[in-house]
This record gives C-alpha cells, sequence and structure tokens, in this order.
C-alpha cells in the first residue's frame, strides 16, 4: 500500500508538472478551480489544473521544483511498478492499458471523467490493499466513463486532443444511436473493446453533452452517487497512469442500488456479479474502513424510499452481507 500511495502521489505531481502557464484562480459559482494561463498568439489559454483545495495549493507552490525532477520521477515511477508487480498487484491489460493512458493525456481524467464498473472495481487493489478474487466479479468488461454534466460545462475547457481523435488513432469506430449525430459508445474492431460515456440523470435518462470532454453521453440515475467525491488511483501500466474512480464505499452502496433495479431482473447474471462486488468490498471495508462504509451506506438511505427500497431487496439476497452492515451502526 505505501509503493501505491507513492505511485499516485508522483502521477498528480507529474500532472501539475507537465501543464504549461501561470497558475490561475477562477470561480465558477460556489466553487473555485485552478487553470494555467498561457498566451498561444494573441489569446490566452487556459488549461484546467484542479479544483481549488489544500493539495492543490501546495502543489501550485512546488510547481518549479516539480518541472525540476520530472526525470527522477519517471525512473521512481517505474521502480515502484515493478515492485507492485512484483509484489502480485493485478496489472492492467495492454489492450485496456493502452485506452486509459491515450485517454489520461487527453485529459479526460484531469477534466473529471471517472472511470465506472468492473474496471474501477479492479483499481481497488491497490487503494485498499486487498488481493483481487480469481473469479468472474473482477473479469474486465467495457470501459465506462463518467462526468458530472454541469462540471463538464462549468470548467469550460476541453480534451486536447479531442477523444473522436484518440479512438480513431486506436481503430475505435463510433456506434450508431438512436439520436443521430450523437455518440456516446465506440468499440474496437478486432478486440471488441467497448468504450462508453455517463453521466447522472434525474429522472429522463436521455443523451447528453459533456463538452468538456466533446463527447455525448447516456444519462443514468443513481449515477450522482456514485461519483461525487471521486479519488485519483493509478492504473499498473507502463510507469503507472493516472485515473480517477468512485470513492470504494460509495461503489459498494451503488451495486446493491443497481442490482435490484436492473431491467434484466434482479436475478440476472449482471445483477448477481453486482452484489458479489459489493459483498467483497463491504467485508474489506468494514473492517480497515467502517466509518466511511456507513456513512455512504447512511447517505444513499436518506435519499428516498425508493433508494432504501433497491438497497433492502439486495440485502434480502446478501444475509452475511447485511449482517455486517447491521453491525456497523451498533
Amino acid at each position: 500500500m505505501s509503493a501505491y500511495t507513492d505511485l499516485v502521489r508522483l502521477l498528480k505531481d507529474d500532472t501539475l508538472s507537465a501543464v504549461e502557464g501561470k497558475p490561475t484562480l477562477k470561480e465558477r459559482g460556489d466553487k473555485a478551480y485552478w487553470y494555467a494561463a498561457r498566451r498561444v498568439g494573441t489569446e490566452m489559454r487556459f488549461i484546467y489544473i484542479g479544483e481549488d483545495n489544500d493539495e492543490t495549493r501546495a502543489r501550485i507552490d512546488r510547481i518549479e521544483e516539480l518541472r525540476a525532477t520530472a526525470k527522477d520521477r519517471q525512473a521512481e515511477r517505474s521502480r515502484l511498478v515493478r515492485l507492485l508487480r512484483a509484489e502480485g498487484i493485478t496489472p492492467t491489460d495492454r489492450a485496456t492499458g493502452s485506452i486509459l493512458s491515450a485517454m489520461a493525456a487527453a485529459g479526460t481524467f484531469r477534466l473529471g471523467g471517472t472511470i465506472v464498473g468492473t474496471n474501477a472495481f479492479r483499481l481497488y487493489e491497490g487503494e485498499l490493499g486487498i488481493r483481487l478474487p480469481l473469479g468472474g466479479m473482477a473479469n474486465t468488461g467495457d470501459i465506462d466513463i463518467a462526468q458530472f454534466e454541469k462540471l463538464s460545462v462549468a470548467l469550460e475547457n476541453q480534451v486536447d486532443p479531442g477523444l473522436a481523435e484518440t479512438f480513431s488513432a486506436l481503430k475505435f469506430d463510433p456506434l450508431p444511436a438512436l439520436d443521430q449525430g450523437r455518440t456516446w459508445r465506440w468499440a474496437q474492431g478486432g478486440s471488441g473493446q467497448l468504450v462508453e460515456f455517463l453521466t447522472p440523470a434525474f429522472g429522463d435518462e436521455t443523451i447528453r453533452d459533456l463538452p468538456a470532454l466533446g463527447v455525448n453521453a447516456q444519462g443514468l440515475n443513481y449515477l450522482n452517487f456514485l461519483i461525487a467525491e471521486p479519488i485519483h488511483a493509478a492504473a499498473i501500466y507502463r510507469s503507472g497512469v493516472l485515473v480517477q474512480v468512485p470513492r470504494p464505499e460509495r461503489y459498494a452502496v451503488h451495486k446493491l442500488i443497481i442490482a435490484d433495479r436492473r431491467r434484466d431482473g434482479a436475478g440476472s447474471l449482471k445483477s448477481a456479479k453486482d452484489r458479489e462486488q459489493a459483498a467483497f468490498l463491504i467485508e474489506a471495508m468494514a473492517e480497515d474502513r467502517p466509518d466511511d462504509l456507513f456513512r455512504a451506506y447512511a447517505a444513499a438511505l436518506e435519499v428516498g424510499p425508493r433508494w432504501r427500497e433497491h438497497i433492502g431487496n439486495s440485502l434480502k439476497r446478501m444475509p452475511e452481507t447485511k449482517a455486517i452492515i447491521d453491525s456497523l451502526g451498533t
């Protein structure tokens, strides 16, 4: 866990040091964000750095030092990845790693994109210091990227190069959608790898725009709970790729909700996988992070009766997990 934490820290340092320009603070509504400002021709260009907080400000104070030590960090990241591989952490496969690396380079995760689904679940191994189970619940599937629509608009910044260009270079083709010209899924010829973009919905689950990522996205209810307050994670590919994933406690509770909500029924294979992932994380976090887990569970219950119904229905099928959850509040 120490090596993994160091790797994430170095990757975050690299993200800031690689952005050229003078750090500038801008207010957007009730929040403030840092940008790197530099002149391009006769215009000023602003590149998004991150939300204003103590961690971001501390890195900005050290920006010249970070730029001067970039080569040393590269060597140290490579060493840490070798160490983590030797210790048995599950590496990101080549196909997924190449896609995540390209999206990271374009700024997808810097601009608030968050990996959801099984690819996020696999990245909790380093965060929680756990071994992934050898079975279906950890098998990778599609790469699902979610972002808040309001954040995408508020940032007033875009990925560069555009994701359509990035996917084209990786032999991905856009999949046709019911709304002509609104693309939210790409498929890679040969491998069958699928990348999908999602955004929270509050009612109608329609296709929305994500201007920061330059794509459209499928709106989904309950997704807002999952991607609130995401965390950084390191994909073990080459010398590490910095990505963003949901908080593990929110991921676990969200799986309880969607396992009962799936259109193909709560008894489907996908619902069973949802419950398996939730049970695995809840058991792991009840030991090391019980307060975080209980807060996420209590917050979901407070949203409303429909949320409580979905969670309750899933836990009826999971007596051991329900016993763990019930013990958290005592």
